[in-house]
């Protein structure tokens, strides 16, 4: 009976997070500053630079020493980049459904919840992730400093069409 009761509690306590929404702060309830929008649209951009494996275009935006944390890994710029360039990892298309800026001084922090449809190693899969990208601000420009991964435990919400 004990064991019924604790395996009921924990199938209950599972659907009750598999329905969870991520609360991203300041999403919506604060207006957005110039910063934080540009940061938004670069944000955006660099998920269609990814998709069309633009690496010209990433390799501007990676700062030198930027770190990528992925499900399968951490590693550098050039990895990343060559990830990209060889399809290894194609990110064939980011479904952002909502985002948050927090910029401290030239330092900005971006959270993306994303269901992410890619290609990793000849492989289609699509999972959920919160997505955090560190940004910082050098001579006028952002550029990231890190792009991690974060799976999330809700069901994939992206319509593959």
């Amino acid at each position: 009976m004990k064991t019924t009761i604790v395996a009921f509690c924990l199938i209950f306590a599972g659907l009750q997070l598999s329905h969870a929404q991520p609360k991203l702060p300041n999403s919506a309830s604060t207006p957005v500053t110039k910063d934080a929008q540009e940061l938004l649209d670069l944000s955006k951009a660099k998920w269609e630079w990814m998709a069309n494996k633009n690496v010209d275009t990433l390799n501007g935006l990676f700062e030198e020493n930027c770190v990528f944390v992925h499900m399968g890994g951490s590693w550098g710029k050039t990895q990343e980049l060559n990830t990209i360039k060889s399809g290894m990892i194609w990110y064939k298309k980011a479904e952002v459904y909502s985002a948050s800026v927090n910029i401290f001084g030239n330092t900005a922090i971006l959270l993306n919840d994303i269901d992410l449809l890619a290609v990793v190693g000849g492989n289609e899969v699509t999972h959920a992730f919160m997505v955090t990208e560190v940004y910082l601000k050098k001579d006028g420009k952002w550029k990231m400093g890190s792009l991690t991964f974060s799976t999330l435990l809700r069901p994939v919400k992206m319509n593959k069409q």
